[in-house]
């Protein structure tokens, strides 16, 4: 990290409080948040159908040529429970970047320039990075996997029985939400190996040295998040590999703005 300069040291002492302060606080960011989540609950909540239209489109276009095809509840309160989880699940994506701002005000203070600034950017990137891979899911392995589940359904005849695919709403629901939150997880790996990366915890000299490991660590945990078909597991697999290659150059990028500071530094001394 960079040296401190005494304006930073003086901007520190004069953010310290008791530590009554810093909880009083922490309540309130929390307090923020809380409301943040449940004023976007309760939008997303009514308009929790328009929503669940939105993620039905891949499973309706996997379906078109079924001129009978819809979705099935299996309980009375399966779909008003569903549209529950839609609101909070909507709700907290909505809120997300609030809630963000909250966290970052109260540990902002507590940091130096330099770290702020060395932070900031990975915290503008997390939301754009999760949008991203949510994106991805939704308009590209989503619509491959559904299609290919959908190839399964059989007609009948001779004396056997047809098989026709009727999505339940909650099931149906439960794996696009899965889906999304592992692939938009999974696609922070750049955000986390570069500001390991900032910190010095890892180089990109190392991460080019185990990147034959880190394409088996992929490939299991692909195997793991994704539905069990060879088609959603490379769907992930190759833009994690390609995100890990990103992470190496955004590393080194890292290193070498860090190596220009330090001779700057040498230099005025």
């Amino acid at each position: 990290m960079n040296a401190v300069s005494p304006e930073d040291e003086a901007a520190i002492e004069a953010t310290k409080a008791p530590l009554m302060e810093h909880l009083v606080e922490l309540r309130r960011r929390l307090v923020w948040a809380v409301v943040s989540f449940a004023l976007a609950f309760f939008v997303c909540w009514y308009f929790a159908q328009d929503i669940y239209a939105f993620l039905q489109v891949p499973l309706s276009r996997a379906l078109a040529g079924n001129p009978h095809a819809h979705m099935i509840a299996t309980a009375p309160q399966e779909t008003f429970f569903t549209y529950m989880k839609v609101g909070m699940f909507a709700g907290l994506c909505l809120a997300f970047p609030l809630i963000a701002a909250q966290l970052w005000m109260f540990v902002a203070p507590g940091l130096y320039k330099n770290e702020r600034r060395a932070f900031l950017p990975f915290l503008l990137a997390t939301p754009f990075m999760f949008l991203l891979g949510a994106s991805f899911v939704y308009y590209i392995m989503l619509p491959f996997a559904l299609r290919f589940f959908a190839s399964y359904q059989t007609t009948g005849g001779n004396g056997s029985l047809g098989i026709e695919l009727q999505a339940r709403v909650s099931e149906y629901f439960d794996l696009v939400m899965t889906l999304i939150i592992a692939f938009g997880l999974c696609f922070q790996l750049p955000v986390l190996l570069s500001l390991l990366g900032r910190v010095g915890i890892i180089t990109s000299a190392q991460l080019r040295s185990v990147w034959r490991y880190a394409v088996v660590g992929i490939v299991g945990l692909a195997a793991i998040i994704t539905p069990p078909d060879a088609l959603s597991m490379v769907s992930l697999v190759v833009p994690l590999i390609g995100l890990y290659g990103v992470s190496i150059v955004c590393v080194w990028l890292i290193e070498r703005g860090r190596a220009r500071e330090d001779a700057k530094r040498a230099a005025s001394r």
